[in-house]
């Protein structure tokens, strides 16, 4: 069922090429769009599989968990995911054991991220598990996967944000036609 949010997120693209940085709670629109249950769940693995493209070369442990869930990933459909669910779970704890440092602040217990797409893949597979079929979850995951560092802006929605926001789009675009197909 086509949506108009795909839109919204185009004009997030416009407003970024014609007036620069934009915040990522411009991604708010979103969590509308994830009210569809299966859309969050096929968002996780997108973005799971997105991100361990990303991986680039780690460090030891996070060069075998990319190989870990590459292998898990391999020819899935994320349109349609068949993963063993217990195998995505032992690798969503392993992704979170090997980031589980914590550090306190002033204000908070904070968790250390060393490798930022390991990151993303966990909160993906979190996704696609279910572990939080909430659309704000979606939603956050997105601008984490979407925001991009600018030593005048910090992390916003800026030029580098602009091929995954369009990742995003293609995504959403997909879903929706395929919902159409079917019914």
């Amino acid at each position: 069922m086509p949506t108009e949010i795909p839109e919204k997120i185009v004009s997030i693209l416009r407003d970024i090429e014609e007036l620069g940085s934009q915040e990522p709670t411009r991604l708010v629109v979103l969590k509308k769009w994830f009210q569809v249950p299966s859309r969050l769940r096929f968002f996780g693995v997108f973005i799971a599989q997105r991100a361990s493209c990303r991986g680039g070369k780690g460090k030891a442990g996070e060069k075998e968990l990319f190989i870990l869930t590459k292998t898990l990933l391999r020819g899935i459909d994320v349109y349609k995911p068949s993963i063993d669910k217990r195998k995505a779970r032992k690798l969503c704890s392993q992704l979170h054991e090997f980031q589980n440092d914590h550090k306190r602040t002033g204000w908070a217990v904070v968790r250390i991220i060393k490798n930022w797409n390991l990151f993303l893949v966990e909160q993906g597979l979190k996704l696609f598990l279910g572990d939080n079929m909430d659309a704000a979850a979606g939603y956050k995951v997105a601008s984490d996967y979407c925001k991009y560092y600018d030593s005048l802006y910090g992390h916003t929605l800026n030029a580098g944000s602009t091929d995954k926001l369009q990742e995003i789009i293609h995504f959403m675009l997909t879903v929706e036609s395929r919902e159409g197909l079917q019914t």
